[in-house]
């Protein structure tokens, strides 16, 4: 099984790229997170005018007729850009929510656990919801995720596993962009007269984020492909973990200078921190992988 890009694919990959370095470079980021509105709907009938939502799309309903691999390629895009707002939520509900696929509308999702909706306050419909629910503002960790508590959730169990890879290949793309952060201060930041990717440490640092982030590519890639409930769920683990742990050493990399305001890797993490809450957690993804473990065992062993 050959799990490398195509060329079409990779063609694909480069031209969202393209799109979001033209569209949502560092300074629009910045320029959303001083003004806080998370959700730019400019960007977001430009994502759906370039079929980012209805990529999945039957080509006979209007849409572009691809499937998860391409997919999760151009997820991976949207995290590396850090682009804000419910992408998997109105990607999910391309073709089952009016204006989700052109990006006209903005569709958000019970996808966090507990009683919390992202995003509820610019939405324009709540996927597995007949109607916006009221909600009350919570505060949130990123900046760029608005949260609202509200008394009733709605379901979107038939939507969590393609929800989880879509959300682990966001992961991924922070992952991979800390990593290009990390590198390349390395190289810019000097210290007793070198650069402080000189040493030793900080060459370690570096080299664990990229192993991370690729593994975890990998991963994402292969249950795009397989579609198996295990592999999603690894996927997922292992996408969170590097989105997370890549942050933290990026933000280790830049020292105090990673601590300050000004610096995009408190971003990252934050961002990583909601998501790895999003469609499926640690913990749900582990009770499936040890189900799965079970089963194919055949079951508990017999007591006596």
């Amino acid at each position: 099984m050959d799990f490398q890009p195509t060329e079409d694919q990779r063609a694909l990959r480069a031209g969202v790229r393209g799109l979001l370095e033209g569209r949502y470079g560092r300074e629009a980021l910045r320029a959303s997170v001083d003004t806080g509105v998370a959700v730019d709907r400019g960007l977001w009938r430009e994502l759906g005018g370039a079929g980012f939502f209805a990529l999945r799309l039957p080509e006979c309903e209007g849409g572009v007729g691809l499937g998860l691999p391409e997919a999760v390629l151009v997820f991976e895009e949207a995290g590396r850009a850090l682009v804000p707002g419910p992408l998997v939520a109105t990607h999910l509900a391309a073709g089952v929510v009016p204006g989700a696929a052109a990006g006209t509308a903005v569709v958000t999702a019970f996808d966090l656990g507990g009683d919390l909706v992202a995003h509820l306050g610019e939405a324009d419909a709540v996927l597995g919801a007949a109607e916006l629910p009221d909600g009350e503002p919570v505060r949130a960790a990123d900046p760029l995720t608005p949260l609202h508590r509200v008394p009733r959730r709605g379901d979107v169990g038939p939507y969590v596993p393609e929800g989880a890879l879509l959300t682990a290949a966001l992961q991924v793309g922070s992952a991979l962009r800390t990593v290009e952060l990390a590198v390349r201060y390395a190289g810019e930041r000097e210290q007793f007269g070198q650069p402080i990717g000189a040493f030793q440490a900080v060459k370690h640092l570096c080299a664990q984020m990229l192993v991370r982030a690729e593994v975890a590519r990998t991963a994402v890639y292969a249950a795009a492909v397989t579609g198996g409930a295990g592999e999603v769920a690894a996927a997922k683990l292992l996408a969170d973990e590097a989105a997370v742990h890549n942050a933290r050493d990026c933000l280790q990399v830049h020292g105090g200078m990673g601590f300050t305001w000004e610096a995009d890797v408190h971003l990252h993490l934050k961002r990583a921190w909601v998501r790895a809450e999003q469609w499926r957690t640690a913990a749900e993804a582990e009770e499936l992988l040890a189900a799965e473990l079970l089963d194919s065992a055949g079951g508990p062993p017999a007591a006596g």
